[in-house]
């Protein structure tokens, strides 16, 4: 009798072992891409801090960029346009572009995101 009492133990460890391994949850997770901040919100300089970036750029005297081309906030920049990075004077006094890149187009300061490579402001004195 004790070996029936076994062979029953021993037959509903079997099934509930399978039945274990039978409800195993895998969890996947999607891949991760790039975390880039995208800004949704227009850059807002007023017309003083608008001037001071404009007069402090235009003095670097950096090589201007294609003249044909036109360049308007919202548009993506090519990979071939050379953009520089804001001078530490101009990030001093209006904080609010230290992230941004730079170009110089028909006498015009045309500031891009370099995270997306869009223009978000064009600056005239």
């Amino acid at each position: 009798m004790t070996h029936y009492r076994h062979a029953a133990i021993a037959a509903v460890l079997i099934a509930g072992a399978s039945a274990a391994s039978a409800q195993t949850t895998i969890i996947t997770r999607e891949p991760v891409e790039s975390q880039t901040v995208v800004r949704t919100e227009s850059l807002q300089l007023t017309p003083v801090q608008r001037r001071t970036v404009y007069r402090t750029i235009v003095r670097e005297r950096v090589s201007p960029a294609q003249p044909t081309v036109e360049y308007r906030v919202g548009t993506r920049v090519p990979e071939s346009v050379r953009l520089y990075s804001v001078p530490q004077e101009v990030a001093v006094e209006v904080p609010a572009i230290r992230s941004y890149k730079y170009m110089v187009v028909n006498d015009r300061v045309v500031l891009v995101d370099p995270a997306t490579s869009e223009v978000v402001a064009e600056l005239i004195d």
